[in-house]
């Protein structure tokens, strides 16, 4: 808790980005299409989190910015932080389902569905916390 009315319990990304402006602006991203097929390759397939603007690599093949920069890391489980795309190993369901286990190039409303469901109560689950927090810090401020 920093000084009197100033919470901040979200680690903000490399870009300065707090944690759930990004997993709102992925929300976003997602409902409104942003995983559609590309009209110039609809073969391809969109990934999910990597191609996605809310990726600090995002439409760069070299990938220059290191992935524990990103705020997802802190949903990463601790064995899965050195894989190629640890955002894809967050557990996304009770069962423990990810992004890696869940791609499926043929069809991806499955996928799309649990992540969905993840980022809202995820945010909801944030946004619990930070007011929270906040109704403390205020209590706190107010007795000193």
């Amino acid at each position: 808790m920093g000084a009197c009315g100033e919470v901040s319990m979200q680690k903000p990304d490399s870009f300065g980005r707090p944690v759930d402006e990004v997993l709102q602006f992925e929300l976003d991203f997602l409902e409104q299409g942003g995983y559609g097929r590309s009209v110039r390759r609809p073969w391809q397939p969109k990934v999910i989190f990597m191609d996605s603007p809310t990726c600090l690599n995002f439409n760069d093949p070299e990938r220059p910015h290191p992935c524990s920069g990103c705020v997802l890391m802190d949903f990463v489980p601790e064995k899965a932080r050195s894989e190629r795309v640890p955002c894809h190993h967050i557990p996304l369901t009770s069962a423990g389902e990810t992004v890696a286990n869940l791609f499926d190039p043929t069809d991806d409303a499955k996928l799309q569905d649990a992540v969905q469901t993840w980022l809202k109560e995820t945010l909801k689950r944030l946004r619990t916390a930070e007011e929270k927090e906040a109704g403390e810090a205020k209590k706190w401020c107010a007795e000193t």
